[in-house]
């Protein structure tokens, strides 16, 4: 087996933080328009690109014709790991959060796109640093579908194959990965641009459509505001329900209709499957809210379909404190921390294709168990799915609860209450962001220890990571010679 050469990753990685260097420059427009220090940012940025020169200095005579499975896994975790870190140091050289356990939480948090914060007033925040904490929503978000729809795949993670299971696409994605790439973030630019533009023309001013759009179309969840989404009008409420259902979808459904390919779209079992979940569990937390509270029947559609949205493609926005609903309304949204939108989007959690997958397998036991003799397979979109593809999607949802229930163990023993631990931990690992307990949507992790927080900024970046990216690194077959 061809050894890992640490020389190829150093060189990856003086270019992912180049790029990070840059970001930090982006935020200097808002501290110009608002008349902040721009320090910050600006050391920020000089002291990356100094880590990212020697990178390179020390592998500039590195030829990378080609990458190794072994080495993309580590260079991508170690991605993730290393943006995140560097992306502390607005937050640490601005004060806004002096402790960097405190400030890799709300980077972790940011970069995975799950939205969790140790900030208890983020209202005091200067704008920049506001900014800073919604972009890396943005910079997370893109950085997941180049991740997800073309690195993932083209390094056979399991998993990952039933996101190629349209053949016309696989063909298309491997030799034309920068073609694909182009496509995704113009996909990606166009619902930031139009959401922006919609909730302009509401009550939200142009800084904070631009937080909450990187926010939305991320699914991250981020706001400018102590009470989330609750301080806008239901307008505002309405244009990022909308934008959040839409940017739970695919990128593979996107990349289709680009091509006017509607046939593909149509026969995507896993959109229908995201959008019939979504109406199914809207309407009953609704029903709940109807029957239980005494709420309008606006108010009660709005607050119940926006939570479940949240909580489905992951973004974690809230409109209301859930945790005042009826016990069988909260019940409801703890079950959907396990849901996830589409595959292929920027949504954290299981995500429906796999739930799709799981559910027909139990179809076809009870088939086999009635008809001994019927040879049943397992198709998505009317493809099959391979025995090994079957296999490591349930092995996936199987190690996702065992992390799951491993987190909620850990979290106990830091001293935290079980129900806080439970929806905590499966919140992190889901990308989620709002939990149950003292974690509600009102709520923070301010309260938790420092070991509590590393704990939950490293499932945020293995559950990013989709799991087995990182516990790949851990077998003993991937240190064998």
């Amino acid at each position: 087996m061809k050894l890992i050469n640490p020389l190829v990753i150093l060189r990856i990685l003086s270019t992912i933080l180049f790029i990070e260097s840059i970001s930090f420059l982006i935020c200097l427009p808002v501290v110009h328009i608002y008349n902040e220090s721009p320090f910050p940012f600006l050391w920020s940025s000089i002291i990356t690109i100094v880590i990212s020169v020697i990178f390179f200095g020390v592998s500039r005579n590195t030829i990378i014709d080609s990458i190794s499975n072994r080495e993309g896994f580590l260079t991508v975790t170690l991605s993730w790991i290393l943006f995140s870190a560097f992306g502390t140091l607005p937050y640490i050289l601005s004060g806004t959060i002096p402790s960097f356990i405190d400030a890799f939480f709300e980077t972790s948090s940011g970069f995975t796109t799950t939205g969790s914060s140790i900030l208890k007033d983020v209202e005091v925040l200067p704008y920049s640093i506001l900014f800073w904490r919604s972009l890396t929503h943005w910079i997370g978000g893109l950085g997941i579908i180049v991740l997800v729809i073309i690195i993932l795949p083209s390094l056979k993670i399991a998993g990952f194959q039933f996101l190629s299971l349209e053949s016309s696409l696989k063909e298309k994605i491997h030799p034309r990965t920068k073609a694909i790439g182009v496509r995704l973030l113009f996909i990606y630019l166009g619902l930031t641009l139009t959401e922006v533009i919609f909730l302009v023309f509401g009550n939200m001013n142009l800084f904070d459509s631009i937080c909450h759009t990187f926010g939305t179309v991320a699914t991250g969840g981020f706001s400018t505001r102590n009470i989330s989404i609750g301080y806008y009008s239901p307008y505002s409420q309405y244009i990022i329900a909308i934008f959040m259902l839409l940017s739970g979808i695919s990128y593979v459904v996107y990349y289709y209709l680009f091509k006017l390919n509607f046939r593909k779209v149509g026969n995507n079992e896993e959109l229908w499957f995201y959008l019939g979940t979504i109406t199914i569990a809207g309407t009953i937390v609704t029903s709940i809210l109807l029957a239980k509270t005494a709420v309008t029947p606006e108010l009660a559609f709005r607050e119940g379909f926006f939570q479940v949205i949240s909580f489905i493609t992951t973004t974690g926005f809230a409109t209301t404190d859930y945790l005042f609903w009826p016990g069988s309304a909260i019940m409801v949204m703890f079950l959907l921390l396990f849901t996830g939108a589409s595959t292929g989007s920027s949504t954290g959690s299981i995500k429906m294709a796999r739930h799709l997958i799981v559910i027909k397998n139990i179809r076809s036991v009870f088939t086999r168990i009635i008809h001994h003799n019927v040879v049943s397979q397992i198709k998505l979109n009317d493809k099959p799915v391979s025995e090994s593809t079957n296999i490591s999607i349930i092995s996936f949802v199987i190690l996702f609860l065992f992390i799951f229930l491993s987190g909620t163990g850990l979290l106990v023993l830091t001293g935290i209450d079980p129900v806080t631990a439970a929806s905590a931990s499966v919140s992190s690992l889901s990308n989620v962001g709002p939990g149950l307990g003292t974690i509600g949507p009102m709520s923070n992790y301010a309260h938790f220890s420092d070991i509590s927080k590393l704990i939950c900024s490293l499932l945020m970046i293995i559950g990013r990571l989709e799991i087995y990216t990182i516990f790949i690194l851990f077998s003993r077959s991937y240190w064998k010679v």
